[in-house]
């Protein structure tokens, strides 16, 4: 397998085992994972499914990579993503338990009117991690196109559910810290880089300066030194990009850095995943627990969803 080809399974199936980690207790408070903390793959809870169980974060970044196998244009992955709520495409189990409300929105709206595609509402309150969370497969997707039409397409399949600038930044600067990852650098040195390099960019895609002042905590350089109750865990995009870069940069394997998130309580398959996913990059599908991949859902047709996505991925760039 080519190492582009195993980065992205490892990235799917570790954003997948962050998922299933945090779905039986999503919604509780980190007070009750103090008592009670996520140490393995739990069946039931929230959701009442079994365990290995992943939710909509992976449902529809498999969308994604799924329309990047599929020649991709964003009105593919759009249509992919309505398909996943109307027609139970990539479920883990054939049923749709779990969806946000500004993505149900979205979907709803793309499917009275199929040729909207970018249909994620724009207002500041249309902020959740519903982009975030499935953003991860465009990091393989076009990875050495200019800045600009590189965050042209993030805005662009971030709008499908989340139309707002915010929510798209956000997704630039994770698919950056994902870009430095891919190329070998570890997570402090990876964090460096798009620290030093970022305000520049932002700059330089015109991003409003009020837009780009919400990512200074992000950007500062601070964010492994701050304690965890400075960090929240709900579902806003903000948040949850925080959340996942600051349990990366202060654990050191894949899973006392998923278990981290989810243990940070609230949105915790959302943290879990959008960890899972930078973890599994940094460390590998090896560095994975047999026994949590052992019981997640749906195992050999993720496995083949990379291979085929890595195989046009690999097309594309040659």
């Amino acid at each position: 397998m080519s190492s582009l080809g195993s980065q992205l399974r490892a990235g799917l199936l570790g954003l997948a085992v962050g998922d299933a980690l945090g779905v039986p207790v999503e919604f509780q408070s980190r007070a009750a994972r103090k008592t009670d903390p996520v140490v393995h793959m739990r069946a039931y809870g929230t959701h009442n499914q079994p365990a290995g169980t992943w939710s909509d974060d992976a449902s529809l970044t498999f969308c994604l990579a799924e329309a990047i196998a599929d020649e991709f244009t964003v009105g593919k992955a759009a249509e992919y993503s309505r398909r996943w709520f109307y027609e139970k495409l990539w479920t883990p189990r054939g049923s749709v338990f779990d969806i946000g409300i500004t993505t149900r929105e979205a979907l709803n709206r793309l499917h009275v009117d199929p040729n909207l595609i970018l249909a994620g509402g724009t207002d500041e309150y249309s902020n959740g991690n519903g982009a975030l969370m499935r953003i991860l497969p465009l990091a393989f997707y076009q990875a050495d196109a200019p800045l600009q039409a590189r965050f042209q397409l993030i805005r662009e399949v971030s709008a499908i559910t989340h139309g707002h600038i915010r929510s798209a930044v956000a997704c630039f600067l994770y698919l950056e810290m994902v870009r430095h990852l891919l190329a070998g650098l570890s997570p402090a040195a990876a964090y460096s880089q798009v620290c030093q390099h970022a305000p520049v960019q932002l700059h330089e895609l015109n991003i409003p300066a009020a837009e780009a002042n919400q990512f200074e905590r992000v950007l500062s350089g601070r964010l492994p030194n701050i304690s965890q109750t400075g960090i929240d865990s709900g579902g806003y995009v903000l948040h949850t990009l925080e959340a996942s870069l600051w349990c990366l940069l202060r654990y050191t394997t894949y899973a006392d850095t998923v278990l981290a998130a989810v243990n940070l309580g609230d949105d915790t398959d959302t943290t879990g995943a959008v960890t899972g996913g930078l973890a599994g990059i940094y460390y590998g599908e090896a560095a994975i627990p047999s026994e949590w991949l052992a019981v997640l859902a749906r195992r050999p047709d993720i496995e083949a969803l990379a291979a085929r996505t890595a195989a046009v991925v690999s097309r594309s760039s040659e």
